[in-house]
């Protein structure tokens, strides 16, 4: 395990999966609040066999599925996933990222991807993710991401919604005791 990465194989669990907290004290027809898990653990995912490429192992670019499948999930409980989208147009795009592949996936593994907010500001999310084999815990890849909030009618960056601020908010606050993971903010250059 990298150092100040998140261990979860270790404790011999996984942390819960997002869900929404049930509260007593909200009316009706207000929706619940998201809990926010620190890391946010996505469900379990399995590595297809059409992925497979001639090495015989998991072919990078659909490293990138998995992690954006668990970012989809992240979404869902910051309040920006497809829903979002279609009721205000505004989303969000990548627009820069880093991907360390550490250890081959094969056909059939079961994978998990966490996610820890980094930190955010009024059109920014900066974010973190590991790749782990779901059973043994191993880490496999990691992904840090910088993401635009944007105004799909403009087709530019645009503040975040209150709403999604304070999600934002509340989700960076559940992370802030999570250390910072060793490999954010490397660059790539040949050794010295």
């Amino acid at each position: 395990m990298a150092k100040g990465g998140c261990d979860l194989a270790s404790r011999g669990e996984f942390a819960l999966v997002g869900g929404m907290q049930d509260r007593h004290d909200r009316g009706p027809d207000t929706a619940p609040e998201p809990d926010f898990p620190a890391p946010f653990v996505s469900s379990v995912m399995r590595v297809d066999p059409g992925w497979i490429d001639y090495n015989g192992h998991l072919n990078m670019a659909y490293y990138n599925v998995l992690f954006d499948r668990a970012v989809d999930e992240a979404y869902e409980l910051l309040g920006c996933g497809p829903d979002y989208l279609r009721q205000s147009q505004h989303s969000t795009f990548t627009a820069e990222t880093h991907v360390r592949y550490l250890r081959e996936l094969h056909a059939g593994d079961p994978v998990r991807v966490t996610f820890q907010l980094l930190d955010y500001d009024a059109k920014r999310i900066h974010y973190f993710e590991e790749l782990r084999h779901a059973e043994a815990g191993w880490l496999s890849a990691t992904s840090e991401n910088m993401t635009l909030h944007v105004d799909m009618q403009r087709k530019k960056a645009a503040p975040f919604p209150d709403a999604i601020m304070a999600r934002l908010a509340r989700m960076k606050a559940a992370h802030a005791h999570l250390p910072v993971p060793e490999a954010a903010g490397r660059r790539i250059a040949m050794p010295k």
